[in-house]
């Protein structure tokens, strides 16, 4: 509802939302980075329309909302930060923690005072903030962008690991000021800092280990696992925020790597809940801060702030990494990726405005510059990476897969034939297999393979999925092929997982609900049949449809083959679940499963 003092805040809340998951949606059909056309939707929305206003329509809620949501994001950032997933970039990380962080505050520091112009109390406070890079940005970026996985891991551990780091950072930069303009106790503020930390290391330990002995025991039923989860989330960060201000940011991050390295049986459930969530609390909190914005500030800003701005991205960053990984053994390609990808985001502009108004309370005069910095900070850099992240990292050779491929499990003859059929065809295609002699055709055939259960918790950390589209699960047990698929469906998309039919799925007491499995693959056609034609000799290959010889030509020539998939000019794979191919245009090739015929035909 709207009134004469703008929306109520049910009201409020329902736009954000629309707003922040429909560019989401938007950005997925468009291909173009969600993190620009969220921040271009709140600011039509808010300071352009003045449709919505979120501390005139929220009031009193905003700030706290903003801040537990923060809290779930980073809780849930810390729960995909795993030791295995930082196998290959740990020496990186920790360098980018212990030595990019205090040289990032203190290349921040000058570039503030003598580019921006602010004064050193207020460029001390906003160069410890200005350390984190925003997990609430990097996530979807990463998401867009598909990176290879070693220099994923490393924005992704930076970001997360530094927010609450570059948080206390200003949190101790903010206590040395109140120490010097209002003649208090160094001693006791430092002491205060010291006992707030600890406390939040403790708290963040504490709730990490308890919650995983819950759950292994079974104390805490299954439907209630995610409530309360939810409940220790906001409740540690609070008790953390009560001792000291911001640490409930480390307290969380703290739990959720605890939790995360914890092995836990219901971890992937959880895991895939905190994701979802993750997602709808970024897209609002990203359409809160971009509709809160004051146009007017923003505007007032001169060319020390554009140059400031400027500065960071080409100077602070570059130097602050190439510094931190300078003797490692990380190839230049990933450190160049890394110097010239530093997004901030949400907990940026929300430290830094709470702390520009402690200033000003205090008696900085420049401290009422710190909030529009930031925000144009913000702004330039979720452009700039959200636009530049993708063709960099393709420029460098560090995308994960730029044409979209195919994961294949089950090295038998038809998984074989099929694989070897895209191979040839320039699709990437990955055969995986428990069983090594089950690959050794596919290797004689020079088609990739990988040797090990898909299912493994090796195969999970060492297996880029990035590279691919598409899963196939195509193994003689009908049972494993529907496990593969259910569990890597979330991962792959649910459109994008198939299987061979089952043999028994139209018996009633053997049909599986539609929420198992993967789509059915080769017309239904069961894998019994699919081997006896291999056996008979039948292949797959493909097929180029032109406007001389068009597919109901095609039909004609080979009234039994299986139709597969159709390969769009551009390398756009579309599989078939049915004998409905739709429209395939000319230039575009099929990918059949059919008996050998005319040398003449099975030359195309």
């Amino acid at each position: 509802m709207t009134t004469e003092t703008g929306l109520d805040p049910v009201a409020a809340l329902a736009v954000i939302g629309c707003l922040g998951v429909g560019a989401q949606w938007v950005a997925w059909r468009l291909k173009v980075p969600a993190i620009v056309l969220m921040l271009a939707a709140g600011i039509l929305a808010g300071p352009v329309f003045g449709v919505l206003d979120p501390a005139r329509d929220m009031g009193t809620l905003m700030a706290p909302m903003i801040s537990i949501a923060v809290a779930v994001i980073l809780f849930e950032g810390g729960l995909t930060l795993n030791r295995h997933s930082l196998r290959d970039a740990a020496s990186g990380v920790l360098r980018l923690v212990i030595i990019g962080a205090p040289v990032g505050w203190l290349l921040s520091t000058l570039a503030l005072h003598y580019v921006a112009g602010l004064g050193w109390a207020s460029s001390t406070v906003f160069g410890g903030i200005m350390i984190v890079t925003g997990p609430t940005v990097i996530a979807p970026l990463l998401r867009q962008a598909k990176l290879a996985k070693r220099p994923a891991a490393f924005l992704q551990w930076e970001a997360i690991v530094n927010d609450p780091i570059g948080a206390l950072a200003a949190v101790l930069a903010f206590e040395y000021v109140m120490v010097v303009n209002l003649a208090t106790s160094f001693e006791h503020a430092m002491l205060s800092l010291a006992v707030g930390i600890v406390l939040a290391l403790g708290l963040g330990a504490a709730g990490g280990y308890g919650l995983s002995a819950s759950f292994r025991r079974g104390w805490v039923p299954e439907y209630m696992k995610v409530p309360v989860l939810v409940i220790v989330i906001v409740g540690i960060f609070a008790a953390s925020n009560l001792v000291l201000h911001e640490s409930g940011l480390l307290a969380v991050t703290v739990m959720g790597i605890w939790m995360a390295n914890a092995d836990l049986p219901s971890y992937q459930e959880i895991r895939r809940f905190k994701e979802h969530a993750t997602v709808l609390l970024v897209s609002g909190v990203f359409i809160i801060l971009a509709a809160s914005v004051d146009l007017d500030q923003l505007m007032d800003l001169d060319l020390s702030a554009l140059l400031f701005v400027a500065s960071i991205v080409l100077l602070v960053r570059p130097l602050t990494v190439m510094t931190s990984l300078l003797g490692s053994t990380i190839p230049w390609r990933e450190r160049v990726l890394v110097a010239f990808t530093g997004p901030r985001g949400v907990v940026l502009v929300a430290v830094a405005g709470l702390f520009g108004v402690r200033l000003a309370e205090v008696g900085i005069a420049d401290a009422d510059q710190i909030a529009p910095l930031a925000f144009a900070l913000v702004m330039v850099t979720v452009v700039l990476h959200g636009f530049s992240l993708k063709p960099l990292a393709r420029a460098l050779d560090l995308a994960g897969g730029v044409r979209p491929g195919v994961l294949i499990v089950g090295g038998n003859s038809w998984g074989t034939t099929l694989a070897n059929a895209l191979h040839r065809a320039d699709v990437p295609v990955l055969l995986a297999d428990r069983n090594m002699r089950n690959l050794r055709a596919a290797r004689d055939l020079g088609v990739p393979t990988y040797f090990g259960d898909i299912l493994s918790e090796a195969a999970e950390h060492h297996l880029d999925v990035h590279n691919y589209e598409f899963l196939i699960a195509v193994t003689d047990n009908d049972a494993y092929n529907t496990l593969v698929t259910t569990d890597w469906g979330p991962e792959f998309g649910r459109a994008n997982v198939f299987q061979t039919a089952r043999d028994k799925e139209s018996w009633s007491r053997y049909a599986l609900p539609a929420s198992l499995g993967g789509r059915t693959l080769a017309n239904g056609t069961g894998f019994g049949d699919l081997l006896d034609k291999v056996r008979a000799g039948w292949t797959c290959r493909t097929t180029t449809i032109s406007t001389e010889y068009a597919i109901d030509q095609f039909r004609a020539d080979r009234p039994d083959a299986v139709m597969i998939a159709v390969i769009g000019e551009t390398g756009k794979i579309r599989f078939f679940n049915s004998d409905d191919m739709g429209k395939i245009p000319a230039g575009s090739r099929v990918l059949h499963f059919s008996k050998p015929r005319d040398p003449v035909l099975d030359a195309n």
